[in-house]
């Protein structure tokens, strides 16, 4: 009997120190001198003698026995197999906030101890290199957990159990971050972060929801299906396996299934990828290896007879594990199947100490591997070595079984998710993180509602400002459109009857001392009723869109505000340019030094004539602009809708020594920082190609490509091709007060509009009105006169002697006075506009107030016509005509789109001009403004593009392009969007010149 007890007593220290419950550097030596010592032991068996395993660290048992047989009547014969009492030092802590339920079918001690009286540290010690148990919280109790995941994003650990619920946790401490319903009625089967979210797969759904619970799509597939495993192959691609005998690719932008790869062997429980393959793990023991473009299998290994439990890849080395078929059922096979990927086979396998369940490599300073068992064994081994016994840990799980398992980006931690309803969290150091670059992690506000004063609504001198509201720069949910909302304006509060009182009036001012009822600038919110009779462009809406404080954080639309390249990592390979042109013409890039004329540049590229003359045009200068600007339009002409550099262009452009003198080269952080008025910038700049392309391809020969439909050569001897279009012929008359007139014929190729004095400005112009004023432009001026010898007041006028083919148009709105006559010239037209298309004459002595111009919008009343919105703010027209008399007078006049000339009209000398594009002038001070373009893009190009045929206008912000109604190019809301330049094209400008591009060659 006591030689039985002491080989039982020597089989437990060496089962102990098997489990790694005894430190693996002592051997079972110190336990024989026990055994020796007990068997002197029972010589006296009155004699005391303590139960001590000197093998094992920690303190001796201080349970002291009178005897033999009661030292060891107490044991349990569980111990053989795990004896934690015996071992408390080595024994993972628990969390001391751990449920006490769980542990209710677990005997602490034979004595029975309670809970309480155990002792729990404070304070977990763990060994720096060595994983050991840091943290352990409930997700929910009794539900098992399914599927753990680190985010690669944040310090943060995802959870999802078997009743479809998600829980995160931040940090190594675990604190609860966010707990959400995934599904209703499955289980998740997998997590993926992403930036913005994280992706939840179940059996028929993928959900793609914020870090928070708000749900971003819900992609729900066939009933059929039965997926189980994910694999995100880049930041916008989704491969998803099942039971099926297919796997899905999902884009994640349009959400939309864009392939479906059909496998040979069904059931692809696990996805895994490498930079040469992709990895397939199927339930019948199979792992394919298939191509990455093109998902064909490209080999097979047969690893298991039974089913696959688990595999992982790394550097050459594939590893898998699981069942082989033995007697008609499944057991665990203890050997891992280890493949080489560089021959192609299978190398000496692996044998382990554990039944492996999970697998994954831990490449820190060797490619170890983790090989964990669904009781909790962990054990770490080399996957080209051998297993040593000593290198086995156990996860605390109390009995339960291990569902799922992860490890951490950085290698540094290590999570187990068990049968209960617990999260183990092991570590290789106190200071652990998840990622090598995590960002941080935003967390909700503090609640503030039971600090905020009650506040009585009752009182109308309340001032809610008692209510702090946080700076947003986002649109607030106050804001509505325009289209839901009707605007009232805010009348001044009535005089306070105690003022009237006690008022006395010297002329015309009346003065009282201040009655002191209420404070300074406060009036009470609820004020009567009033009538509708208000000018609609003067009112300030109780919206923060209308305020004057910052009206940039809200008038400015999407589509106009400056875009940005957002580069990572890989620069500009991720970066969805799509998302912002979904047309097939090509963008410029904005972050290039002077990329501010790049609006500008496309507005010359559709210009169908000048095109053709930069792309033909071919000379020896080391820099030219016309060279560079036609190497460019070919790039323009190549792109199927992706963004294109000018950086050659404006390396040249740099280098041009009057573009420096004129002030149109800035620095980096003069352009970012809105120090300079882009306005009037590229009003320079637009002048400036002009002039420069005219010289540089004056002396050329005209090319073939350009001969006029009359007998005059397009491009004759000491003329260009620009000056064919733009130029324009002028006589500058000055006469003096003496009598003595001077003539001096010159050429501009556009022209400035010129605004009539601050006394006039209240009138109403027509744009034609305004136009002629400023192309026959008249002023008084001191200049010299050689009859009088001496200064002398004159008179000098302007007429043009023929008419350009395109009318180039500098707006010239530099100052508030110039954009006050824009806004109050868009108010008389707008009123036109309501009156003529509602039916009505406009009455002379009446204002009309914003009641009966919806009453004349009505449909009930019978009128019908577009909306306002779309009426407003609009004073330029489509289309003008212009026409030199004999006396070479010039008349202006705005004309219907529509509408054609008369067989009466010359049609040398009168010519319809329709708008071809504008650019315009974005006022935004948190980027420093922009410029834009809209552009009415012609057949040619429809057809080269996208082979149709047809006219449509669209908005060109750098690398931003969409569709535009043309009513929103003449749209300009001078408080956000200013107009810099017009051009004006002849009707049928293209029949007047043969542009088919000759050969060079």
């Amino acid at each position: 009997m006591p030689i039985m007890l002491y080989l039982f007593l020597g089989e437990f220290c060496a089962t102990a120190h098997a489990q790694n419950l005894c430190p693996p550097q002592i051997s079972l030596l110190p336990c024989r001198k026990m055994m020796r010592k007990q068997r002197e032991a029972t010589k006296a068996v009155m004699r005391p003698s303590p139960a001590v395993c000197f093998g094992c660290p920690g303190q001796p048992a201080e349970r002291e026995t009178s005897s033999f047989t009661m030292n060891f009547e107490g044991l349990d014969p569980a111990l053989a197999e795990y004896a934690p009492a015996l071992h408390p030092a080595l024994d993972p802590v628990l969390d001391p906030h751990l449920n006490p339920a769980l542990l209710q079918n677990v005997e602490l001690d034979p004595e029975g101890v309670p809970l309480e009286g155990i002792p729990v540290p404070e304070s977990v010690h763990i060994m720096e290199g060595m994983y050991s148990e840091l943290h352990t919280v409930v997700s929910e109790v009794g539900v098992p957990v399914s599927v753990s995941h680190f985010d690669l994003h944040e310090e943060m650990l995802w959870v999802g159990n078997h009743g479809g619920h998600a829980t995160s946790f931040f940090g190594p401490a675990l604190e609860r971050y966010s707990s959400f319903q995934v599904s209703s009625s499955d289980d998740i089967r997998q997590i993926q972060s992403l930036e913005n979210g994280v992706l939840f797969l179940t059996k028929t759904n993928l959900k793609y929801m914020s870090r928070g619970g708000l749900t971003i799509f819900d992609y729900l597939m066939d009933e059929s299906e039965d997926v189980h495993s994910l694999l995100l192959t880049n930041s916008s691609t989704l491969l998803i396996g099942g039971l099926q005998n297919h796997v899905i690719e999902i884009d994640l932008n349009t959400v939309q299934e864009t392939q479906k790869y059909t496998v040979e062997v069904p059931s692809v429980t696990i996805l895994r990828q490498s930079n040469r393959f992709f990895f397939c793990g199927h339930t019948t023991g199979k792992v394919s290896l298939r191509d990455l473009r093109t998902f064909a299998a490209e080999h097979e290994f047969d690893a298991y007879s039974g089913s696959l439990s688990d595999f992982d890849v790394h550097g050459n080395l594939l590893v898998t594990c699981g069942f082989s078929s033995r007697m008609n059922g499944l057991a665990c096979d203890r050997f891992l199947k280890v493949y080489d990927l560089r021959m192609m086979r299978a190398i000496t396998p692996l044998q382990v100490h554990v039944d492996p369940l999970f697998l994954r490599f831990v490449p820190t300073y060797t490619s170890r591997l983790a090989i964990i068992s669904q009781t909790g064994q962990c054990q770490f081994c080399e996957p080209t070595g051998l297993a040593n016994p000593a290198d086995i840990f156990h996860v605390n799980t109390v009995g339960q079984l291990i569902m799922t398992f992860d490890v951490s980006a950085s290698k540094q931690a290590m999570v187990f998710g068990d049968s209960e309803g617990c999260v183990h969290l092991w570590a290789d150091s106190p200071e652990v993180t998840f990622n090598a670059y995590s960002r941080e992690t935003d967390f909700a506000l503090p609640c503030m509602v039971d600090t905020l004063p009650h506040l009585d609504w009752n009182q109308d001198l309340m001032p809610l400002s008692l209510i702090p509201v946080p700076l947003t720069s986002e649109t607030l949910l106050s804001d509505w459109p325009a289209a839901n909302s009707a605007p009232a304006p805010r009348r001044a509060p009535p005089v306070d009857p105690e003022i009237l009182r006690t008022m006395k009036k010297v002329g015309f001012i009346g003065y009282a001392p201040n009655p002191r009822t209420k404070l300074r600038n406060q009036i009470p919110y609820r004020l009567k009723e009033l009538d509708n009779e208000f000018d609609s462009f003067s009112q300030v809406p109780e919206s923060p869109i209308g305020r004057e404080e910052e009206p940039h954080l809200y008038m400015v639309a999407k589509k106009y505000r400056k875009v940005t390249i957002k580069y990572s990592k890989l620069g500009l390979e991720d970066f969805d340019f799509k998302h912002y042109n979904k047309t097939l013409f090509a963008g410029l890039e904005p972050h290039i030094p002077n990329a501010y004329c790049n609006c500008m540049i496309q507005v010359l590229y559709f210009l169908e004539p000048v095109r053709c003359l930069v792309q033909n045009h071919l000379c020896q200068k080391e820099f030219c602009l016309g060279c560079e600007l036609g190497f460019l339009f070919h790039m323009l002409d190549l792109s199927r809708g992706d963004p294109c550099q000018g950086s050659n262009f404006l390396r040249a452009f740099r280098t041009i020594p009057e573009a420096s003198a004129l002030g149109l080269i800035l620095a980096d952080s003069d352009e970012a920082t809105g120090k300079v008025n882009l306005g009037r910038l590229i009003q320079s700049w637009n002048r400036f190609i002009l002039t420069q392309l005219h010289q540089e391809t004056q002396e050329q020969e005209a090319p073939q490509a350009y001969r006029g439909v009359g007998s005059s050569s397009f491009g004759s001897s000491g003329d260009s091709v620009i000056g064919q279009l733009c130029s324009c012929e002028v006589e500058n008359s000055s006469m003096c007060r003496c009598g003595k007139e001077t003539v001096r014929v010159s050429s501009t190729l556009l022209f400035t509009l010129s605004y009539p004095e601050s006394n006039d400005k209240t009138k109403d112009y027509e744009f034609a009105q305004i136009l002629k004023r400023s192309i026959c432009l008249e002023q008084n001026t001191q200049a010299w006169c050689e009859n009088c010898e001496k200064y002398q007041p004159t008179v000098q006028t302007r007429n043009i002697r023929c008419l350009p083919d395109v009318l180039v148009i500098n707006c010239e709105v530099n100052s508030s006075k110039e954009a006050d006559f824009w806004k109050t010239q868009a108010e008389y037209a707008f009123k036109k506009t309501v009156m003529r298309k509602g039916g009505l004459e406009i009455p002379k002595s009446k204002e009309i107030s914003l009641g009966e111009w919806k009453d004349l919008g009505n449909a009930e009343a019978g009128h019908s016509y577009t909306s306002i919105e779309e009426l407003k703010n609009i004073w330029i027209p489509h289309s003008i005509r212009m026409k030199l008399t004999k006396n070479k007078e010039l008349d202006v006049c705005n004309w219907n789109e529509s509408n054609e000339l008369s067989s009466s009209d010359d049609q040398d000398s009168t010519y319809t001009y329709d708008l071809m594009a504008t650019v315009v002038h974005i006022l935004d001070s948190r980027t420093g403004g922009s410029l834009v373009g809209h552009i009415k893009v012609g057949e040619t190009y429809h057809q080269r593009k996208e082979g149709v045929t047809h006219q449509q206008w669209y908005l060109f912000n750098d690398f931003l392009i969409e569709p535009v109604d043309k009513c929103e190019a003449v749209q300009f809301d001078m408080s956000w969007k200013v107009p810099a330049i017009l051009y004006y094209a002849r009707r049928n400008l293209h029949a007047k010149y043969n542009l088919t591009k000759p050969d060079r060659g």
